[in-house]
């Protein structure tokens, strides 16, 4: 029976959270802490990697937190980011959270429109005389890099925020049925701040094959893997869980 679960994500903006729905259906609680959070490189730390901002004429951007400490680190590093500055963008989301930043005008900014990097081939194709910078976190592959070689155009990678473990002020994961992981490194973080976590009858929960294959090296159990056949999504899962799991 569960009657409590952790989910190791921010609590949901909105009332109309899924996951606050099946709290109501199964009468249960359900509390959310986030086990990682993204914090930026100091400037000692970024110039240690011997790349200049300055010398490009592009910058290639997967995520939001990479947009946030791009920017960041240019205004602590006095560097001025061109009005001729182009932004090529692994989707259209991440394109218009620039406007934090920037003015949006197309003829400058370009994304993908399935969120995959290689439908950037043609824009980048375009423009493959400019000088590409990626803003990367500590934790990263090197498809863009490969991606950027095989195209043969210049670009330079700098590490500019890593994911590090969250305090966990007034909560424990032990207080509950389940816990609900959702990246390697909220695995680490449950490890490092609780190393006596002995799962027990607990159930864990996680979305998407590294978190799964991160649980199972930690030598615990894994009880829930979404997406599946059957539930596409984390809420999906639980629900098809919780109806057999709490009958």
């Amino acid at each position: 029976m569960v009657n409590s679960i952790l989910v190791s994500q921010p609590k949901p903006t909105s009332e109309k959270s899924p996951y606050y729905d099946i709290a109501r259906k199964y009468d249960i609680k359900i509390d959310f802490h986030s086990f990682i959070k993204i914090e930026r490189l100091s400037t000692k730390e970024f110039r240690q990697q011997k790349v200049s901002i300055a010398d490009h004429t592009a910058v290639i951007f997967n995520s939001r937190h990479a947009i946030d400490h791009f920017f960041s680190l240019c205004e602590d590093l006095r560097v001025t980011i061109p009005e001729t500055m182009k932004y090529f963008c692994i989707s259209e989301t991440i394109a218009l959270y620039i406007q934090k930043y920037v003015q949006y005008r197309k003829r400058k900014i370009f994304f993908s429109t399935t969120g995959k990097i290689d439908d950037l081939a043609p824009f980048i194709a375009k423009h493959s005389k400019e000088s590409f910078f990626v803003p990367m976190s500590s934790v990263h592959n090197d498809e863009i890099k490969n991606f950027l070689d095989k195209l043969g155009v210049k670009h330079d990678e700098a590490v500019m925020y890593r994911t590090v473990s969250n305090t966990f002020d007034g909560i424990n994961p032990m207080d509950y049925d389940m816990l609900v992981l959702f990246t390697p490194a909220g695995v680490s973080a449950l490890k490092e701040n609780f190393p006596d976590y002995v799962q027990g009858d607990r159930k864990l929960a996680c979305f998407g094959q590294a978190a799964a294959k991160a649980i199972k090296d930690a030598g615990l159990r894994l009880d829930i893997e979404a997406p599946n056949k059957n539930a596409t999504s984390m809420p999906a899962a639980l629900d098809l869980f919780l109806k057999e799991e709490n009958k």
